[in-house]
């Protein structure tokens, strides 16, 4: 909260312009002052002076709300990806206010997932889209604008049959290249007035660990204290964007190969086969601290050449879930409705109260080989989320 712009907080245009002036333009810049400075550089008088910080402070503090106000919104607290299968394991879609990331491989389809919430989010609210601006942030130019427009006109063809509705559309998302972390940095910082420009209901960025893993060598003294400073400055700017306009904000993330003895594997790594001479694991990348700073995870991976498949490895509210997918012209197509319980082979259509998996350590084979090309070299990962008991009682034995 204490990024919040001065205009949003009842500030006058007047007072906000001379304090801009100094460079004073958020409620921590102000906040940060003492009253007689304020005074100098305001042109008010103490009193009014006193008026203004208590006032700012009021306005930045972070709002109380019970559990009982929230369930009373909950028709309004998600953002459909128009796949049912999805939806109805996140509750709804990707939850408002919070941070969701796409993590994966290289080629498995994040900015695809990134262009297709893009056209989603334009969409009028009757065909389920928000009927607002898009921010999206580019850090590996990896966004087509003709890519774009062939998913909009694929997967809704009846809509978007009409030249202008295209043209509406894509003048609707609002692309920034920023291709330092310097430039990330500076952008989501002056983000609050874009979004509030560009009307965005959805925030994108694709992707966060691009611009840091290449200017950032943690193997060199000091350099992974500064990234996760970088991170964690970024992290709290989206989330504080995510909550105080309460829109969906999208990430991208890589993965990595770490280097590391069993013992050492974390509960959500990607880990290779059991061969005794392999010690390496696959995991997302930017380490631990920033897995914390998400709210919802989605892991994307190859199955085969063709077929891919989205894992929920992190959610408030989804259970352990993989659904099967590929991509095709009109972006994400889901192969089938049914959520499937990886370790034991059951399928849950719908999940009610009544058939809420329980929790246990599951595998889920990685079949796509990422840093050894040879076919026999098989990737495992290792999760800890919900699954169902006949699998739990599966992996005891097999623990045995």
């Amino acid at each position: 909260m204490a990024s919040k712009k001065l205009r949003r907080t009842g500030v006058s245009l007047e007072v906000c312009e001379r304090l801009k002036r100094h460079q004073i333009e958020t409620c921590q810049d102000l906040l940060s002052l003492t009253p007689l400075e304020v005074m100098r550089l305001a042109g008010q008088s103490y009193r009014q002076v006193l008026m203004l910080l208590q006032s700012v402070s009021q306005a930045c503090a972070p709002s109380m709300t019970t559990a009982l106000e929230v369930w009373k919104q909950r028709a309004d607290l998600c953002f459909s990806t128009s796949l049912p299968a999805l939806d109805r394991l996140l509750q709804g879609g990707l939850p408002r206010g919070t941070l969701t990331e796409v993590t994966g491989p290289s080629g498995c389809g994040k900015s695809q997932v990134c262009m297709m919430l893009s056209v989603l989010a334009t969409l009028p609210k009757y065909m389920g889209g928000l009927d607002s601006g898009v921010i999206y942030i580019d850090t590996e130019s990896a966004f087509s604008a003709e890519r774009l427009v062939e998913i909009a006109q694929s997967r809704f063809p009846d809509y978007f049959c009409e030249k202008e509705r295209v043209l509406e559309m894509a003048g609707r998302v609002h692309l920034f290249r920023e291709l330092t972390c310097q430039d990330v940095l500076d952008r989501l910082e002056r983000l609050e007035e874009d979004i509030i420009s560009s009307k965005a209901g959805l925030v994108i960025l694709d992707s966060v660990a691009s611009v840091v893993r290449k200017e950032y060598d943690t193997t060199l003294p000091g350099n992974l204290t500064h990234r996760s400073n970088l991170l964690g400055q970024e992290a709290a700017t989206l989330k504080y964007l995510a909550q105080a306009f309460h829109i969906p904000v999208v990430l991208t993330n890589q993965i990595t190969t770490h280097v590391g003895n069993r013992g050492e594997r974390g509960a959500a790594s990607f880990r290779g086969a059991s061969d005794e001479r392999d010690s390496g694991y696959v995991t997302a990348a930017l380490g631990n601290t920033w897995s914390h700073s998400v709210n919802t995870r989605l892991i994307v991976q190859y199955v085969d050449t063709h077929q891919r498949q989205i894992v929920i490895a992190k959610s408030p509210v989804a259970p352990f879930a993989v659904l099967n997918y590929t991509v095709q012209k009109e972006g994400i197509r889901l192969e089938d409705s049914a959520a499937l319980c990886c370790s034991c082979g059951l399928t849950f259509p719908a999940l009610t109260a009544d058939t809420q998996p329980r929790s246990h350590t599951t595998r889920l084979p990685w079949p796509h080989p990422l840093e050894d090309p040879q076919p026999t070299h098989t990737h495992e990962m290792m999760i800890t989320r919900k699954c169902c008991i006949k699998a739990q009682t599966r992996a005891s034995s097999r623990s045995e």
